[in-house]
């Protein structure tokens, strides 16, 4: 009978392993499954707090987001709208386990700006022209692959794939009118110090800079000789149910020409306005495509050599990736939860988590930003280990 009983219990954990690992892939425009048994996980009580708070800690800025975006980076010489904005919504939010839909809150299909989480779709673009042998390998130089004068001179032809992803390229110049030294500035200083400062080495120091992203963007789209939301859309947002509804917006005036064609270079973020606009539950599909190491029903999307990559720490900065954020010690540590947990990031309180450890995907949408390691260590609370 005592043996029986650790059969029994052996049976059982085996049983629960088999559930935790199936997936649920959502057809397109179906309405989100939700998990079961929710309580085999979750401590309900604890999990309503959670969404309690996402909604309680709504981010502060102004919900016209032209007035915040000016309000936030008043500090950058020259700053402007160069491109699209939409005033935005309330505080939504999906939590995800194995994919099935284990709490929302407010309208999780309203389109949104979701500004740099779309850096993470730039770099996932990357990826997919790595697995498809359009960069060889992500140490190249850049200006092997593109001629025109953007790579060029001493200080750029230094600049690798790897740079530009990991944001410390240094890159030197001007794009669509946006110079490199007048975004995001140092604290210190004046225009004159910004402006003459000698650019760092390629590789050696990580700065967060919406123009070298923009950079990217154009030398992936002369690499792709296609629009980049049309290459997104054909290969990955598609083949993971994405709706119709989602956008992705370059500046007013960066238009570029490829083959005769004029094509408009998107943005990797939207501090200029530009950027993804997209609903909490088309992040939500994206995420599960990464909790599952990029594949979705089966079909390898994303190559898992490129996922490693992209969530391998810079050696200039510990907690970033090839445009994702890694939760290593540093200086976005999120204390006592997985330093395997990696996420997007967006202003404005913009984020997909992924939390592969618990086969968990969190999104939330205006978020207070400086709140979100307490809602990711309250959701930790909330799991039965």
């Amino acid at each position: 009978m005592k043996n029986l009983s650790v059969f029994f219990l052996i049976g059982c954990f085996t049983i629960r392993l088999t559930v935790a690992q199936e997936y649920y892939f959502p057809e397109q425009n179906e309405t989100w499954k939700q998990l079961g048994e929710v309580e085999t996980y979750f401590n309900s009580e604890k999990l309503e707090e959670v969404v309690k708070f996402a909604e309680a800690n709504e981010y502060s800025g102004s919900r016209d987001l032209r007035i915040a975006i000016l309000k936030g980076f008043e500090r950058e010489p020259f700053h402007e709208i160069l491109g699209p904005t939409k005033k935005r919504g309330g505080p939504a939010g999906m939590i995800l386990k194995n994919g099935y839909l284990v709490a929302s809150w407010g309208d999780i299909k309203r389109v949104d700006m979701t500004f740099s989480v779309t850096k993470s779709f730039l770099s996932t673009v990357a990826g997919m022209a790595f697995d498809q042998k359009l960069i060889a390998n992500t140490n190249d130089k850049v200006g092997g692959y593109i001629w025109d004068g953007t790579f060029d001179g001493q200080h750029n032809s230094k600049i690798t794939w790897e740079h530009l992803l990991q944001q410390n390229s240094a890159w030197s110049g001007e794009l669509w009118g946006g110079k490199d030294w007048a975004d995001r500035p140092p604290k210190e200083g004046g225009i004159d110090d910004w402006k003459f400062e000698k650019p760092k080495e390629p590789g050696t120091v990580m700065e967060y800079n919406d123009v070298r992203v923009n950079v990217l963007a154009y030398a992936l789209t002369h690499l792709w000789r296609k629009p980049l939301p049309m290459v997104l859309k054909e290969n990955l947002m598609d083949k993971i149910g994405a709706s119709t509804t989602w956008r992705w917006h370059g500046y007013d005036h960066a238009w570029t020409e490829i083959d005769g064609i004029k094509m408009k270079s998107v943005t990797g973020g939207g501090h200029s306005g530009a950027g993804m606009f997209i609903s909490a539950e088309d992040m939500a599909r994206f995420g599960v495509l990464f909790l599952n190491n990029g594949k979705w029903r089966g079909q390898r999307l994303i190559s898992e050599n490129w996922i490693s990559k992209a969530i391998r720490p810079s050696l200039p900065n510990a907690n970033y990736g090839y445009m994702w954020w890694l939760n290593r010690k540093g200086k976005r540590h999120w204390r006592g939860l997985s330093e395997n947990i990696y996420y997007a990031a967006g202003f404005g309180g913009n984020f997909i988590v992924i939390d592969k450890e618990n086969d968990v995907v969190a999104v939330t949408r205006w978020l207070e930003p400086n709140k979100i390691g307490e809602f990711m260590e309250k959701l930790a609370a909330s799991m039965r280990k």
